[in-house]
């Protein structure tokens, strides 16, 4: 039998950091299936906690028998797309019923953001102000845009990137998974080169590291994954840890190759 390929070298990393009093912040790396998800949870006691934990519980289950299904590898970008649409439709719908149902959880929502490899591409689906970048070489390129206030001031021409960073507002988010019964998640895919560097992460790391900074840590340190998002954590904390602070991380070692057919498959085609 043939050893199976590795493709993905995938970590993941999560801490408080140094100011809230605890972590709502929920995390999932899965290289068997191609699928990592981030979930920064929002609400009173331990409410962002559950809703980021529903999120990160939910996609990478539903993931895994969309694979055990199909042929995830070889369905169209669209029949991916719509997956993914319907995965965070999901999240939200089991979010917002839960803090119906129990007074406690009321108010309760959660960033999201997940992305499914597939074939040699992407899908990025995402709510709120969770990020996920690429590295490629010298640069750096965040592939989510931001549903923030911050980020309509920017579009508006309202507010420079600099502005923005020492705003007091860069936490009002405009969507959120659970917030409202229905919502629309942004949905996009990229195509992926053998050596990309994929960095999921929080707000807590992003608002405390400039994404140079993170562009030097993840090429300097590639070859040690666990190391470069303990860097990343260490950096913001560094930078005053103001927000729980998540990060994961995802290095393409190996272009997807479709199988051949066997003997067998091919001559039964012949005869169709």
């Amino acid at each position: 039998m043939a050893e199976k390929i590795k493709r993905f070298d995938m970590v993941s990393a999560t801490d408080v950091g140094r100011v809230r009093p605890h972590n709502e912040d929920s995390i999932s790396a899965d290289p068997e299936i191609g699928v990592a998800t981030l979930a920064d949870g929002m609400g009173g006691y331990n409410a962002g906690e559950v809703a980021s934990g529903i999120a990160v519980a939910m996609i990478p289950a539903e993931m895994r028998k969309l694979r055990a299904q199909v042929s995830v590898d070889q369905l169209p970008d669209a029949e991916i797309e719509k997956r993914v649409d319907e995965q965070a439709r999901r999240v939200n719908a089991a979010i917002y019923n839960a803090a119906q149902k129990e007074s406690q959880y009321a108010g309760m929502g959660t960033t999201l953001v997940f992305a499914c490899w597939h074939g040699n591409k992407v899908t990025v689906g995402h709510l709120g102000d969770s990020r996920m970048y690429r590295v490629r070489g010298e640069a750096i390129e965040a592939l989510t845009k931001d549903h923030s206030w911050i980020q309509e001031q920017i579009d508006k021409g309202l507010m420079t990137y600099a502005q923005a960073r020492a705003s007091k507002k860069k936490n009002l988010v405009t969507r959120a998974c659970g917030i409202d019964p229905n919502v629309t998640p942004e949905v996009r895919t990229f195509p992926v080169e053998q050596g990309d560097i994929y960095v999921l992460c929080s707000d807590g790391l992003y608002d405390m590291v400039p994404d140079d900074e993170i562009h030097l840590t993840v090429s300097s340190l590639k070859s040690n994954l666990p190391l470069a998002a303990q860097q990343l954590i260490q950096q913001a904390n560094d930078n005053g840890g103001r927000d729980n602070i998540s990060v994961i991380l995802v290095h393409v070692l190996q272009g997807y190759k479709q199988q051949r057919a066997g003997f067998f498959a091919k001559l039964k085609s012949w005869f169709k």
